[in-house]
């Protein structure tokens, strides 16, 4: 084995450790949760940013996830909506809520402990919006209705024309 070879190997397990630790601990937060059974962990640069656990019957808030509660909280422990150079470590394969916000706050990695088929077989099935989402607006079970004529777009047009603000 070169030296090369050897450190390459190393690192590797010691990054395998460290996602083993993160895990435990968003597992451990699952288990500390009185809203369901899902918890999560965001890291950056190896230092945990902030913990989250299901709270939704807890808070009555059905987007109180494990996930979007450790999102919120990393956003605002480093004050920044962009968690670009952070990694989620997740009990469970993150939900379409979820997966959207993971995508929205500019996640880089996400690590997942349980499947979306180990959830389902406990009750938490999403399969359902899956489905919805990949559908036609008009086949969708809960019914959108587009109200025309309106001057909504201009708020659009205002802020796309707006030199101050924050993109996101």
């Amino acid at each position: 084995m070169t030296e090369k070879t050897f450190h390459e190997e190393y690192y590797k397990l010691k990054e395998k450790k460290n996602h083993k630790y993160y895990i435990d601990l968003a597992i451990k937060e699952s288990n500390n949760s009185n809203g369901g059974p899902f918890g999560a962990i965001i890291v950056k640069n190896d230092e945990i940013i902030s913990y989250g656990n299901n709270q939704v019957t807890v808070l009555n808030d059905p987007t109180a996830h494990a996930e979007m509660i450790a999102i919120r909280n990393a956003c605002k422990n480093i004050n920044n909506f962009s968690l670009e150079g952070c990694t989620l470590y997740t009990s469970c394969e993150p939900c379409p809520m979820c997966l959207s916000a993971i995508y929205w706050a500019r996640i880089d990695k996400v690590y997942y402990a349980n499947s979306r088929e180990d959830a389902a077989s406990i009750d938490f099935d999403d399969n359902e919006i899956y489905e919805e989402v990949r559908k036609d607006i008009k086949d969708r079970k809960i019914e959108m209705i587009k109200i025309k004529d309106t001057n909504a777009y201009e708020t659009f047009e205002k802020w796309k024309n707006n030199m101050l603000k924050i993109k996101y």
